[in-house]
């Protein structure tokens, strides 16, 4: 099986699990071993999946602005830990890849490969929720054809997205493209380089 295909079939297990509660408040059961890359890839759309949902919520007009902000501060702490996982991921590849020899005239990609996944783990997510307004029993004829247009273009997507990552994955294993990965450096959670942060000290 392609690691396209697994990841797909991974990300969309963990969508699954979540709408069965359907809940931000639920905890992850995580039904990998954690030394398995499967573990990871659930992790991450789980995170997504509840940031999704979470994105959703504060969007009510008449939230409460207490409530908006403990969101709003829930959903910075999301993004975060998005991003670890995803330098997790990499972490990964960059060992399946490290005894590679590189060919001379290697290239480097524009993205890593797991900010490529971390594409695709919201493509699932965009296509689940797509389809359930296709689906949505009390939606106008037109809204449903709308949806159904948007769902083709997204179910492309899907089929572009896993050849165009299964293709760096080849290029990776032949030696023809080299992994240099760098991290993140989100400033704005740190206290040490937020200046509203470290202004208040």
């Amino acid at each position: 099986m392609k690691f396209t295909e697994k990841a797909w079939q991974i990300f969309n297990q963990s969508i699954q699990d979540y709408h069965v509660k359907d809940t931000v408040y639920q905890e992850v059961n995580n039904p990998y071993s954690t030394d398995k890359i499967e573990h990871l890839l659930y992790l991450k759309n789980w995170i997504d999946t509840v940031q999704w949902h979470l994105e959703d919520i504060i969007r009510d007009e008449n939230i409460n602005p207490t409530e908006a902000l403990r969101l709003k501060r829930w959903i910075d702490r999301s993004n975060q830990e998005r991003t670890d996982r995803v330098e997790n991921l990499d972490g990964w590849f960059l060992r399946k890849y490290e005894n590679v020899k590189t060919l001379p005239d290697a290239k480097i990609n524009t993205e890593s490969p797991a900010w490529a996944m971390d594409r695709f783990s919201i493509l699932a997510l965009k296509i689940y929720h797509m389809k359930a307004e296709v689906d949505r029993p009390e939606a106008s004829p037109e809204h449903k054809a709308k949806c159904r247009e948007k769902l083709d273009v997204l179910q492309n997507q899907y089929q572009d997205l896993s050849i165009a990552i299964e293709e760096l994955l080849e290029d990776y294993q032949a030696g023809r493209k080299y992994m240099k990965v760098y991290k993140q450096m989100k400033m704005y959670n740190d206290e040490e380089l937020n200046p509203v942060l470290y202004n208040k000290k």
